[in-house]
């Protein structure tokens, strides 16, 4: 208990020092109708009431045009029960604070054009200063220049925010459902590939049996690739985040086809093939529905590229055509170990951390590249965000909507690389003929590991690496299943061997008994059809190959 009270001691804290978001109510002069706009300030300067009808409405004093480092940069006259807004730079937020209190100011709004970041001091500089101090962002006193008059009035608040928003239950679903759904389809599409042979017409639906193993040194460079990649979208964001969108439509359209088509094939209708002609991807002649299909899947993604920018709607599009991206990959992508998924795991693992919480020791804006990258920088001239994360906007309606929060986020690679695992585990169920087990408590530690990153979220109030809980809670659980039922040999290495099944002839219920002698003499040729007959109508013993067995072959022995 004294463990969990230190954890959220050392939350808030860090919440203090972090600094906090409010809100920076503006309006014409004598009016109260008006627009909130997002602040950021350091409570242990002053605190802000949570409640707009207790703050007070006073005026705003733009004096943009000075940073106010000196006494040369204060009016004459002061700022008489008012709240200065002045450039951030040049001198201490102290200093700056100082003088306006000095000059009579109930408030100060340091109008900044880089990443807004709390106002800090130290303990002797808190204690002296008695006015609330906040940070703006220039293009918000921009638009505040055009939307009012030129005497505004400012109130300053900030309301509570509930710790756990309503759009986390809908992203858990999402999640947890996702990872169960393609592991699940994964596993049964793989055995059946595997160990039983239909003959099929469609080359398409060929294709769709197609899977990729991945092997350690096609981790490594997945690895690198993802390492140079992240890099280089902080460093060149606005023209790299184009040629992110266009890859994530057309893999996303794909994805979406290939979870469509089992059920678009039950429909009796569009069997037809498209006449003989020398058009791409055309030329095998396919099927009208097929062709159909496909033109719906394009459609959807393209219509979310052009309207991707509408908060409103946009994100559902997104998130099922991500989470048909996810099913794709879950089904496409295949670790045949539990040796290859412990390697995968743990490497992405230590990648996720290093992005979050090492880099921001060598930004130069001290923001970890990870959060960056995800959330979109904010500096970026295309405002573009990276469509690579389920989202759900906030549901909780508060006003902190506005500081650039208005969505809860979850990468693709927190659902595909767990995903995985819990694929392998689902094959290795049927091949043990285990009833699921192991992809019932992987499934059941995802989601374990999952509600631990919202609580982490909630406390500390920072964007979390999430496989830091998610691998843990899958790879352990995985593990200690192996253990308790002792396969942990055969779990690791992917050999789940089973004693093959009794191979037992059939019984030809009609074949007529053997004559005797006394009829063999009597009607020697029909005994002598009567035999050729039966054998005939036995069934040829089954090949090796034919037999239905789940045991690999002994190659697979030596991997």
């Amino acid at each position: 208990m004294r463990s969990v009270r230190s954890l959220v001691w050392a939350a808030l804290l860090l919440k203090q020092a972090l600094g906090e978001y409010g809100m920076a109510h503006f309006s014409e002069w004598g009016k109260s109708k008006g627009k909130d706009y997002c602040i950021f300030f350091n409570s242990q300067w002053a605190r802000l009431p949570q409640d707009l009808n207790k703050a007070s409405r006073l005026q705003a004093y733009d004096l943009t045009a000075s940073v106010l480092c000196s006494a040369a940069d204060v009016p004459e006259g002061g700022f008489p029960n008012r709240i200065p807004m002045v450039l951030r730079g040049n001198c201490t937020f102290y200093e700056k604070v100082r003088l306006a209190q000095i000059n009579g100011a109930k408030g100060l709004l340091i109008v900044s054009k880089d990443r807004l970041i709390p106002p800090f001091g130290n303990k002797t500089q808190y204690e002296e200063i008695d006015i609330p101090v906040a940070l703006l962002s220039y293009s918000d006193m921009l638009d505040i220049s055009k939307s009012f008059g030129e005497q505004w009035q400012v109130a300053m608040y900030a309301p509570n925010e509930p710790v756990v928003d309503y759009n986390m239950v809908i992203i858990f679903l999402m999640a947890v459902g996702t990872v169960a759904v393609g592991g699940y389809w994964a596993g049964s599409r793989d055995i059946k590939k595997r160990y039983m042979k239909h003959k099929r017409d469609d080359s398409t639906e060929k294709q769709d049996e197609e899977t990729v193993d991945v092997t350690p040194i096609m981790i490594a460079v997945f690895v690198v690739m993802c390492c140079s990649m992240l890099v280089l979208l902080y460093l060149f964001y606005d023209h790299l985040v184009y040629m992110i969108i266009v890859i994530f439509c057309l893999a996303s359209s794909v994805g979406l086809y290939s979870c469509l088509w089992p059920f678009v094939r039950r429909i009796p209708f569009g069997k037809c093939r498209i006449p003989e002609n020398n058009l791409p991807y055309c030329h095998k002649r396919p099927q009208v529905r097929m062709l159909l299909l496909s033109m719906f899947c394009v459609g959807v993604s393209v219509t979310w590229g052009v309207f991707r920018n509408e908060d409103q709607w946009a994100w559902v599009l997104q998130d099922a055509l991500g989470i048909a991206f996810c099913l794709y990959m879950l089904k496409t992508i295949r670790l045949p170990t539990f040796k290859a998924c412990t390697l995968l795991l743990v490497v992405l693992f230590v990648y996720d951390v290093f992005f979050v919480f090492i880099t921001p020791y060598f930004t130069k804006s001290g923001e970890s590249i990870m959060v960056e990258v995800a959330a979109g920088p904010s500096g970026s001239s295309t405002h573009e965000k990276l469509p690579m994360v389920l989202k759900v906007p906030r549901l909780n309606f508060s006003p902190l909507a506005l500081c650039d929060r208005p969505f809860s986020l979850l990468g693709f690679g927190d659902i595909l690389v767990p995903g995985l695992l819990v694929a392998y585990c689902h094959r290795f169920d049927i091949l043990m003929q285990s009833s699921r087990i192991y992809f019932l408590a992987c499934t059941v530690g995802y989601g374990i590991g999952l509600l631990i990153t919202f609580v982490a979220l909630a406390l500390m109030q920072m964007g979390q690496p999430a496989l830091l809980y998610l691998v843990p809670c899958t790879l352990l659980t995985s593990l200690a299943v192996a253990l308790w039922r002792k396969e942990l040999p055969l779990f690791w290495t992917g050999s789940g061997f089973v004693p093959p099944p009794i191979v037992m002839a059939p019984i030809n219920c009609t074949q007529t008994p053997a004559p005797t002698e006394e009829e063999t003499s009597a009607n020697p040729e029909p005994q002598i059809s009567e035999v050729t007959t039966s054998r005939s109508e036995d069934p040829p013993p089954p090949a090796e190959e034919d037999a239905p067995q789940l045991t690999e072959e002994p190659a697979d022995k030596s991997k």
